[in-house]
C-alpha cells in the first residue's frame, strides 16, 4: 500500500503557487512531460497553460469523468457538474487560506 494520496493526474484539481494567478485553483488537462503539465481554470479565471509542477499543489479534490486533452468547454462542464468551485470554497484549506492575514491586517 502506497503512502501517497494525491497523484498528477489528468483531472487533479491544483492550486498555484506562483504568478500572476497565485491562489486560484485549476484543472490538469494535460501532462506534457515530467516536469509541466497543461492547467485550465475557466471557472477560476486562469486561462489554459503550460505550467511547471513544481509551482502547483496537488489538492485532494478530482474530476472524475475527464478525459485526456479535453477541451475548455468540457473542462468547464465538468467543473460546473461536479461544483468543484464549490467543494474548495468551503474545505479547510481554502478558508484558511482566506483568512490568512499579513503584519499589516494584524494592527
Amino acid at each position: 500500500e502506497s503512502n501517497f494520496k494525491r497523484f498528477v493526474e489528468i483531472g487533479r484539481v491544483v492550486l498555484l503557487k506562483s504568478g500572476p494567478f497565485s491562489g486560484k485553483i485549476a484543472v490538469i488537462a494535460e501532462i506534457i512531460d515530467h516536469n509541466r503539465a497543461s492547467i485550465d481554470g475557466p471557472t477560476t479565471g486562469v486561462p489554459r497553460q503550460s505550467f511547471p509542477y513544481k509551482h502547483l499543489t496537488l489538492t485532494p479534490l478530482k474530476l472524475s469523468g475527464l478525459p485526456r486533452g479535453a477541451g475548455t468547454k468540457k473542462v468547464r462542464k465538468e467543473i460546473e457538474k461536479e461544483a468543484i468551485v464549490d467543494k474548495w470554497d468551503n474545505s479547510g484549506w481554502a478558508q484558511k487560506l482566506a483568512v490568512a492575514l499579513t503584519d499589516f491586517g494584524r494592527c
